[in-house]
């Protein structure tokens, strides 16, 4: 069911036209709210990268996307992150639910925020590893 909400709202972002490009934010709040065991490391460690230069150094979309394109090409193996119990209380199904525009847009923000915070455990590891891959401090 969330797949079919998440591909209803890649439709919405990959059409949306905004500058800061939206999609990949919406790409990588999804991929560590919905990961589990059988996850692949990179697909864990690309999208909190992804959340943390969104959210904590004002990355656009585009420069995520820059920077997972540098990263895959610095190195090839990523640790594997201990997955919290809780990702969220927001989440695809509720984000969806907001009227498209604006009250969308932010739906997004606040989504990446959420899952952002239910990772607090892996901040550090992230912001370092960051650090060391592409000297982002």
């Amino acid at each position: 069911m969330h797949q079919d909400l998440f591909d209803q709202l890649c439709f919405y972002t990959m059409n949306h036209g905004h500058p800061r490009f939206l999609h990949q934010h919406a790409v990588d709040a999804f991929a560590v709210q919905e990961a589990d065991e059988n996850t692949k490391p990179i697909a864990v460690v690309f999208g909190l990268a992804g959340l943390y230069l969104y959210l904590e150094k004002g990355f656009t979309g585009r420069q995520v996307q820059l920077a997972h394109m540098q990263m895959a090409k610095r190195r090839k193996t990523w640790p594997r992150l201990t997955l919290p119990l809780e990702r969220g209380r927001i989440t695809v199904v509720d984000v969806v639910k907001e009227q498209r525009g604006e009250p969308l847009d932010r739906a997004i923000r606040d989504w990446c925020v959420c899952v952002w915070h239910a990772y607090h455990a892996s901040h550090a590891e992230i912001a370092a590893l960051l650090k060391s891959v592409l000297d982002i401090s």
